[in-house]
């Protein structure tokens, strides 16, 4: 059962969303830094213009230096009414001509010289900003710069930069609402594609295995593309599963009808002799229907792994010889000379051994129970670039026009023993799942010989 987790709806809009929410944060902060500095600004113009008409005002008269603070420097600073504003006027020598003396703004006299210096500060406990400005006095007892200190408090500044970063915020928040509703409209129409794979999915019948047929995006091309892929191979394998089980059902009820019917003329035979005869042919039936069963789940075995099994080095030459060991006890008491032709070292190729395995052994097998009167033969060489394993014995054969025909499955050859007609058409599968391929040769002076090419690892795609 699949479990079932979050929308990648939902998922995709909260990534977003996470997103666009950082970006407006870090916005917010920009715009609040943005309005502090413009209102620093506007504010700083005001109180240095008030600074330089105090300092216009310094004078000396030989003896002494007297400043007249005009009322107009005030009354600029007078458009924030809710601020306070603190001066000071000293003379070169730090002596206070006129403001707070308590005010503690600190005077860089080497700075004066340069123009106007604004500071933050504090006085009385109440954040400031400053402006430091001085005026060269020359005729006085002591020629140097008097220096004019004017500061006013914070609150204007901050009531502006307040009110410009509520208006900037409305404007982010409201910008943010929109790119995130069109996030969610976008990432809907985004999944559409998939929305409707899944419900021309959840439409089929159990048997449809057609491939989509669905226009795609090229994003999910490829998903779509992989789906109709894995329907023509489940398509495939189950058409293969039918024709072999409407094969084996056709096949296995002909020899258990005959079974049945010899059990039943078994059972009303008195005489002996005749029940002897009736018994043996009922072991032969059972025999013929053994081998027919083994050589259906072969089949069935051979197609499934010629569709799901990796290839490995496979040493053909060794398979060749063990494969035709264990084939010796199938001749019986016939006087066969058996015998393997081939190099002594490994001749490996790519390949799937349990299934190269069951090919060869059924052609030894059909060789030494249709033809092979007194000879047999297993070769392994190498032709043209690929290996090839060929059995060989000095029976009749197949005639040539049934070559075509007895690679087919059920298609036994015509003049020939009773067979299933499995064991060629296995091999033929077999050889064809290597890439290679199997044919048959005749000759009159060794016999008939049918040979699997295979390619040897270098010619496979």
């Amino acid at each position: 059962m699949i479990s079932r987790t979050s929308s990648l709806f939902s998922r995709l809009v909260a990534v977003l969303a996470l997103v666009l929410a950082v970006g407006a944060a870090l916005l917010l902060v920009a715009a609040w830094a943005s309005a502090r500095l413009a209102a620093d600004e506007a504010y700083d113009r005001l109180l240095v213009g008030a600074a330089l008409q105090i300092a216009e005002t310094i004078a000396s008269d030989g003896r002494a230096i007297s400043v007249d603070p005009p009322f107009s420097a005030f009354e600029t600073l007078a458009l924030s009414p809710r601020d306070r504003i603190y001066y000071k006027v000293v003379d070169p020598s730090d002596h206070l001509l006129t403001g707070d003396a308590d005010l503690r703004i600190p005077v860089d006299r080497a700075r004066l010289a340069a123009g106007p210096l604004l500071l933050d500060g504090e006085h009385r406990g109440l954040a400031v900003r400053a402006v430091v400005t001085g005026r060269y006095v020359p005729d006085a007892t002591q020629a140097g710069f008097a220096a004019v200190v004017v500061a006013q408090t914070r609150e204007a500044r901050s009531s502006l930069t307040r009110a410009l970063t509520i208006k900037a915020s409305l404007m982010v928040l409201a910008m943010s609402a929109l790119a995130l509703g069109a996030v969610a409209v976008a990432v809907r129409g985004a999944l559409r594609p998939l929305t409707a794979i899944e419900g021309v999915l959840a439409a089929r019948g159990p048997n449809d295995l057609q491939p989509l047929g669905l226009a795609a995006p090229q994003e999910i091309h490829l998903l779509v593309a992989s789906i109709d892929h894995f329907m023509g191979r489940l398509s495939g394998h189950v058409a293969v599963m039918k024709r072999f089980i409407a094969d084996a059902a056709h096949q296995i009820r002909t020899p258990l009808t005959a079974l049945t019917a010899q059990l039943d003329l078994l059972s009303d035979e008195t005489d002996e002799g005749r029940r002897r005869d009736q018994l043996a042919r009922i072991r032969a039936r059972m025999a013929e229907l053994g081998h027919l069963t083994n050589q259906l789940l072969n089949h069935a075995m051979v197609i499934h792994r010629a569709r799901t099994a990796a290839f490995d080095p496979v040493d053909v030459a060794g398979l060749a010889r063990r494969t035709l060991i264990d084939a010796v006890q199938t001749a019986g008491d016939r006087a066969v000379d058996i015998g393997y032709e081939g190099p002594d070292e490994a001749v490996t190729i790519p390949g799937d051994a349990i299934a190269l395995r069951e090919a060869l052994a059924n052609l030894i097998h059909n060789a030494l129970k249709h033809g092979a009167p007194g000879r047999l033969t297993v070769r392994v060489g190498r032709e043209r670039g690929r290996v090839v394993l060929a059995v060989e014995d000095d029976g009749p054969g197949i005639p040539a026009s049934d070559w075509t025909r007895v690679r087919e499955p059920f298609q036994a050859a015509t003049g020939g023993t009773v067979g299933s007609g499995l064991g060629l058409s296995i091999a033929a599968e077999v050889a064809a799942a290597h890439g290679g391929e199997m044919r048959f040769e005749s000759h009159s002076e060794r016999g008939f010989c049918v040979v699997l090419s295979l390619p040897d690892g270098e010619e496979r795609p």
